[in-house]
């Protein structure tokens, strides 16, 4: 069983459940063969644009932030890293992409956790193999392909 740490620093009403996001980190790790720890932190703008910046040297909030663990050799340890959320961003997306709140929800989930894995998006064959990745676990799960325009 993948141990699943939640912190909800902040709250609003379109969050998923704790049983959702375990489903969808489940999900992501299905071709892992241990069990792994990773700790899920939900965030105002405020806190997610001070990571990005200390982090990542960019401007603003995002909508995830993936910070995986690297751990010594010798040290038996099974947490894979961890994901902070802004949830206020994370709706806004959701809003204005027309895209259903607990699938966007479940993709950013599932596209940090691949994160966490060693995917990346850096040139456009890794971006291909991650988003490729995405649809298909995200199919799992009956959701739509998430880089698929949707009509008005």
């Amino acid at each position: 069983m993948n141990s699943l740490e939640i912190q909800t620093i902040f709250e609003s009403a379109g969050q998923p459940s704790e049983a959702h996001i375990q489903l969808w980190v489940d999900t992501a790790l299905e071709e892992v063969n241990h069990d792994t720890e990773i700790v899920v932190r939900i965030v105002d703008e405020q806190e997610s644009a001070e990571l990005n910046e200390q982090y990542r040297h960019k401007q603003g909030a995002t909508n995830i932030l993936s910070f995986p663990v690297e751990i010594p050799e010798g040290i038996d340890l099974n947490l894979l890293g961890d994901l902070v959320i802004c949830a206020p961003v994370l709706e806004q997306e959701a809003q204005q992409q027309n895209k259903v709140l607990a699938h966007h929800w479940a993709h950013i989930i599932i596209h940090g956790v691949l994160h966490l894995l060693g995917y990346d998006h850096l040139d456009d064959e890794q971006a291909e193999d991650m988003e490729n990745k995405e649809i298909a676990l995200l199919q799992k799960l009956n959701i739509p392909n998430p880089y698929q325009q949707v009509a008005d």
